[in-house]
């Protein structure tokens, strides 16, 4: 099987693209990613000599390249690439529109043209909007995006669900909860805590700091997505969540006490503008149709998560520093326009 994967020098990408080739050692995999700030070709080390691995440099609104990637007998599109971080969103909203509705729009007409057998839509719980107290976001949840962000990926959601039912398609729309684990962009909560802890500077928190969330150990995210493509029915959505609520306070001081850290770190500040209070995904489908489960409790995975970052601190300093992307340059020069093992 060849998959085109949108996004895999990012966080959720990365570790998926490293899954998938330690899973289906047989399987092609070509690479694309804008490297925007969130790209980081470190993450794919790993990988990056696999000659059943290729990096490509390219934006997925880009029609002329994406069409000639899907033209190289390309079986499964999963499309990962997305601006992702909320506060960003708010501040330029254009730029999520056009990659996570736009970007979104180009692949679905290649992956038309070009017969592609399975296009997957990696999308968020967030498109849901927020909960109350009680309940928890299902498949038929009512999508009710709050920020800039939630919107552009829900428009980018509803393309794919159009093209499913005027071209007929073959798509799957999976939507998580929040994810952690290893090469998470720094400025995304779990990470910016340890750092900030580790240093010994205040770690902020927005408002009352009880804003819940459901986590997801990022490995098991891979794992369910997995078995989206080869068991996911066409045009179906499935709902991938940890089974794992806490408030963000929790989250704070649970990586305090591991880090041996005084919680008189933590400094409340303004709330961000609609700041969702509660997402919680319900994953029966998923468990129930896939056969998936989750390995991870939040517990082990928040110890493995902090043990990683602790281990790789050079890692985050340099994307800290913006000194990672210098590393595109140093392996790749001139060429990262062109496709790499």
């Amino acid at each position: 099987m060849k998959l085109l994967v949108t996004g895999g020098a990012g966080f959720i990408g990365s570790n998926f693209v490293i899954y998938m080739l330690n899973q289906h050692p047989d399987y092609e995999i070509i690479n694309v990613d804008a490297l925007t700030y969130a790209g980081n070709l470190e993450n794919l080390k790993s990988v990056e000599h696999q000659p059943n691995h290729t990096f490509v440099k390219a934006d997925i609104a880009d029609a002329e390249t994406m069409n000639e990637l899907m033209s190289q007998k390309v079986d499964v599109v999963v499309n990962f690439a997305a601006e992702s971080h909320v506060d960003r969103s708010i501040l330029e909203p254009d730029i999520f529109v056009k990659t996570n509705v736009v970007g979104t729009q180009v692949l679905l007409d290649a992956a038309r043209k070009h017969d592609i057998k399975k296009f997957v839509q990696v999308s968020t719980d967030e498109v849901y909007g927020t909960l109350g107290e009680t309940g928890l976001f299902t498949e038929k949840t009512p999508l009710a995006p709050n920020s800039p962000y939630s919107a552009s990926k829900a428009g980018g959601d509803l393309i794919v669900r159009a093209y499913h039912e005027t071209y007929g398609l073959p798509v799957n729309i999976t939507r998580c909860s929040n994810n952690y684990g290893p090469f998470q962009f720094p400025e995304k909560l779990i990470p910016l805590m340890i750092s900030k802890a580790l240093a010994d500077e205040l770690l902020p928190v927005y408002g009352d700091g009880l804003n819940i969330r459901d986590w997801l150990y990022v490995e098991d995210h891979c794992s369910a997505i997995d078995l989206v493509i080869h068991q996911g029915a066409s045009g179906e959505v499935y709902n991938i969540g940890g089974n794992n609520e806490r408030t963000n306070l929790q989250i704070v001081k649970t990586i305090l006490q591991e880090l041996g850290k005084p919680e008189s770190l933590i400094t409340h500040v303004k709330d961000r503008p609609g700041h969702d209070r509660r997402y919680g995904i319900d994953p029966t489908k998923t468990m129930t149709q896939l056969g998936w489960k989750p390995r991870h409790s939040f517990e082990t995975g928040i110890k493995d998560t902090i043990r990683w970052y602790l281990g790789h601190q050079e890692w985050w300093t340099r994307v800290q520093s913006g000194a990672y992307q210098k590393y595109y340059a140093q392996q790749y020069g001139d060429r990262l326009g062109d496709q790499q093992g």
